[in-house]
């Protein structure tokens, strides 16, 4: 195990589609993980995300029995978020709302034991100078933004504020080559980073051409994978990535860059009032309903 960070206990908090996948990777690399989510029923369904995962990989031979048996031995769940006060690091991943995230953090900052304690956020979007400013540390604070599934795409972003101190950055960056395997990219603090700064355009040009009647969307996605060699159509991309974090993303660079292109289509608007976010709500531009 690399041990240069200092890193040795981990807390995630959030265990939905993202942290649920952050905490099955880091307990992999054999750190002890403390997921922490809202209430007693999150806590429960976040296990079970987990447990559904990691049951899949053995079965479907991703993993082996020895590393299904380290992911449970060293995963620990709470209600508490004081019970995360002893991390060394510890990555936000709720919701795609920034005030949300400004609760979690203001909340960490109090009740964090140790000065040298990364705080790390897998935001999409949101800029990580607003969540580090909120603390008392924001020399400490960072972005670490994974792309789902996590436990597959070995992509992570490694996002600095203007504040964030570069013993931090190399601490977090030894944490996610060394201990979690995956490939990094360094990203400035604007709205969107690297990857959806180019991604959510496309998506949401796909989305005004369905919008708009130009084709179907099993004809939009066809064209991109077989003309392009996209490994997925950007429409069922937004279904698996979800439409209200989809909405989310657009509405953060589009505050940000006053681009149209970033501008959320009303079609997108009215699925998610409608709770049409995509696989995760069982449809979303596809239907994703068990026969």
């Amino acid at each position: 195990m690399t041990i240069e960070h200092g890193i040795t206990r981990v807390g995630v908090v959030g265990c939905g589609l993202m942290g649920s996948g952050i905490a099955e990777i880091v307990a992999k690399s054999g750190l002890p993980t403390i997921v922490c989510e809202a209430d007693a029923a999150a806590v429960e369904l976040g296990h079970q995300r987990i447990q559904k995962s990691v049951t899949r990989a053995l079965t479907g031979n991703k993993i082996s029995q020895i590393e299904y048996d380290t992911i449970n031995k060293n995963l620990e769940f709470t209600n508490t978020i004081d019970d995360l006060r002893e991390c060394d690091l510890i990555i936000e991943a709720v919701i795609e709302d920034e005030a949300a995230k400004v609760k979690v953090f203001k909340k960490l900052d109090e009740i964090v034991r140790w000065p040298d304690t990364i705080f790390a956020t897998n935001t999409s979007s949101i800029p990580v100078m607003k969540l580090g400013m909120v603390t008392s540390r924001p020399s400490h604070v960072l972005g670490i933004h994974f792309f789902n599934p996590v436990p597959v795409l070995r992509l992570a972003e490694i996002i600095p504020s203007l504040l964030t101190s570069e013993d931090t950055v190399q601490r977090a960056r030894l944490f996610a080559e060394g201990n979690l395997n995956k490939h990094v990219v360094l990203a400035k603090d604007r709205a969107g980073f690297i990857v959806n700064s180019l991604l959510v355009p496309y998506i949401l040009s796909a989305i005004r051409m369905l919008e708009s009647g130009y084709a179907s969307a099993e004809d939009i996605d066809t064209g991109m994978m077989e003309g392009c060699a996209h490994p997925m159509g950007p429409l069922r991309l937004a279904d698996l990535i979800g439409l209200d974090t989809a909405m989310a993303v657009a509405e953060s660079l589009y505050a940000e860059f006053k681009e149209p292109l970033y501008a959320p289509p009303p079609l997108l608007a009215r699925m998610v009032d409608a709770g049409l976010l995509g696989r995760k709500a069982g449809r979303g531009f596809y239907s994703y309903q068990q026969k």
